[in-house]
């Protein structure tokens, strides 16, 4: 047997100076405690026999006698009590205590609201609060945190348990620190904060993990949370005596340590125990050898017969598993999942069943392990297997750790789902949103983790794609200005202008919901969520060789496809437009564009300006028109005309 004991195991400065100084007091006459001076009553027995008594309020107190404040601290008016009943104290506040009471009392004096996390019912945060004229707001998890009601124009001074849970105030902290008026102070011990480090670092590398403590004191307890967390064997116990040796094994390693009011001796006691004492192997061995119904122990399968199992307990007589014992599915066989030589653990039914046999079950283990491992993934919120096998009213059943958990259909993704049977006999990953064993009550969802997963798509679209890539796509949605299409779990959007290189009437003339589609993007924007998307292809972007066919003086036809006031637009290919001014439309006057044309008219047109930079064509109808004569005939009286004014 190995045993890893915590170096920061037992009193606390705090504590320890608190009880020197009791100690080297004892002796002077009567004296009292302001309540329990640490949670051990070993402790506190030890100083009764000595004189010093505990007392909650100052009625009883003798003339003459000391009154020793605690390592936990009081309210400002405590200190006012004494002095006005002229009675002596001894003060005992912890140093990193007594820092809190002094930031509480100055920012209450300015006028801060002040916030406390820890126990409400804690000594400590008592005497915390008594410092803020008992108005201080205590909260005592991130959940307390997040419906605390933040007013942006006070200012708010924030302090912690000096025995907090450093994790758990890290979530706290992040919430407030959204809020620029809130002022963080960690004042969690920092001896505290190490040995809750060592816990958790010994408790990982351990087979079992024993804390020994008042299970009353707040950091020992909060040791034994955070030991449990990473080792489940993990056990508290106020000495070595309370501690159930056949939980222990020849073989095991062991982490051990203690809260911050167990005195050194019951620590020493404890590793000694196990470590040197030549009887402990004894015990050890006893006390494997001793069964009690309800037990949970490991055996060594002997032979599998008939559908029943003999198991070797290390017992006077071997452990028998009946085939209805043995497994919650009735048609599992025994003989396919263990045989001769495997070591397994069984639930004790009964000591004797009568024929002198241990009667044991597997089945009953199981059970309680599934129940076990839900309470854990409900307690710490983590994600478990399981798979939907029926649809009911309202939801769905699904097994997980083979009980039926019910999963109601607001909870089975994040959006509405009409037909639920797209679900049935398939595995997915849940929360466990209820859990009451005593009333085999469980309720799962998905809603959350579908919304985190899609988050997560979303986040990671957003951190790879950037303008001009070309990704493929699916049509999800088509509206009126475009459609949607998904890129991997985000909607990007297309615009009808960005659907071709020609005009597009309607959406549906180009795209159906469903389609598979190669796409440019022309625009990222992660703060609006928003992706811009074109079905244009720029390798066949026909303004790229119109500049040479549609060259200024260039005769070309086209197709009227709008009119508007000032002239006529002319499709001259897919992709391409040009203007007719009204000007240039007829030689004779006209009053508006369809005098002359109509919609799909094929017209012959001459280029008479191209603006490649704001893809623009001039075009006219009655340049085209002219006759070459006609045209050396102006050309003659552009000469003309020029060489009289030279």
């Amino acid at each position: 047997m190995e045993i890893i004991l915590s170096k920061s195991a037992g009193f606390c400065f705090g504590v320890k100076r608190a009880i020197e100084c009791v100690y080297n007091m004892t002796g002077s006459g009567i004296i009292y405690t302001y309540g329990p001076l640490i949670h051990n009553k070993f402790v506190i027995s030890d100083l009764e026999k000595k004189g010093v008594f505990v007392i909650d309020n100052f009625e009883e107190v003798e003339k003459g006698s000391v009154v020793v404040i605690r390592s936990h601290g009081v309210a400002e008016s405590v200190y006012r009590e004494l002095e006005k009943r002229k009675i002596k104290y001894a003060d005992c506040t912890c140093p990193f205590v007594k820092k809190i009471h002094n930031i509480v009392k100055y920012a209450y004096q300015k006028g801060n609201e002040i916030i406390i996390v820890g126990n409400s019912s804690h000594p400590e945060i008592i005497g915390i609060n008594g410092w803020a004229d008992n108005r201080g707001i205590i909260i005592n998890s991130p959940e307390e945190a997040l419906k605390t009601n933040i007013d942006k124009n006070k200012k708010y001074t924030l302090v912690v348990q000096t025995t907090y849970q450093r994790d758990i105030f890290e979530d706290i902290s992040k919430i407030f620190r959204e809020f620029t008026n809130v002022e963080i102070n960690n004042t969690i011990c920092s001896a505290t904060e190490d040995r809750q480090k060592e816990a958790e670092r010994i408790a990982k590398n351990v087979d079992k993990m024993i804390i020994i403590g008042d299970e009353k004191s707040s950091n020992t307890r909060k040791l034994f949370e955070i030991s449990k967390k990473y080792c489940k064997n993990t056990f508290l116990c106020e000495t070595i005596y309370n501690l159930q040796l056949n939980i222990l094994r020849k073989s095991d390693k062991i982490g051990v340590t203690a809260g911050a009011s167990t005195p050194p001796a019951i620590i020493k006691e404890a590793i000694n125990i196990m470590s040197e004492n030549e009887n402990f192997a004894e015990m050890l061995d006893q006390s494997l050898i001793t069964l009690h119904t309800g037990d949970v122990v490991k055996g060594t399968v002997i032979s599998v017969s008939n559908g029943e199992v003999s198991v070797n307990l290390g017992y006077k007589s071997d452990g028998i598993i009946p085939k209805n014992e043995f497994s919650e599915n009735p048609d599992v066989d025994p003989a396919d999942v263990v045989k001769a030589g495997d070591e397994i653990e069984v639930f004790v039914v009964r000591v004797n069943d009568g024929d002198g046999n241990v009667l044991v079950s597997r089945k009953r283990l199981e059970a309680n392990k599934g129940y076990e491992e839900i309470e854990e993934a409900f307690n710490n919120k983590t994600v478990i297997k399981g798979k939907v096998i029926d649809i009911v009213k309202g939801g769905l059943i699904a097994v997980i750790n083979n009980k039926r958990v019910f999963v109601p259909s607001s909870q089975i993704s994040n959006r509405f789902v009409e037909d639920l049977n797209e679900f049935k006999n398939k595995e997915f990953d849940f929360n466990i949103l209820e859990f009451d064993k005593s009333k085999r009550r469980i309720i799962a969802g998905r809603k959350e983790l579908v919304q985190k997963e899609i988050n997560e798509k979303r986040q990671k679209v957003f951190d790879s794609v950037k303008a001009g890539d070309r990704i493929d796509g699916t049509v999800s949605r088509i509206v009126d200005f475009g459609a949607f299409v998904d890129i991997g779990g985000v909607d990007g959007l297309i615009h009808i202008s960005e659907m071709s290189w020609g005009r597009v009437k309607k959406v549906s003339d180009v795209l159906s919901e469903g389609d598979k589609v190669t796409v440019t993007v022309l625009d990222v924007n992660s703060e609006k969520g928003k992706i811009s998307l074109s079905l244009k292809d720029v390798n066949n972007n026909p303004w790229k060789a119109a500049s040479e066919k549609y060259a200024i003086g260039n005769i070309v036809e086209g197709k009227v496809v709008r009119m508007v006031p000032f002239g006529a637009f002319v499709e001259l290919e897919e992709g391409v437009d040009g203007l007719i001014h009204i000007s240039q439309i007829s030689y004779k006057h006209i009053a508006k564009p369809d005098d002359v044309l109509e919609i799909d008219q094929v017209v012959k047109v001459k280029v008479t300006d191209f603006d490649a930079e704001n893809k623009k064509i001039s075009l006219s109808i009655k340049e085209a028109d002219k006759k070459p004569e006609e045209e050396n005939t102006e050309n003659k009286a552009e000469e003309t005309k020029e060489n009289t004014e030279a």
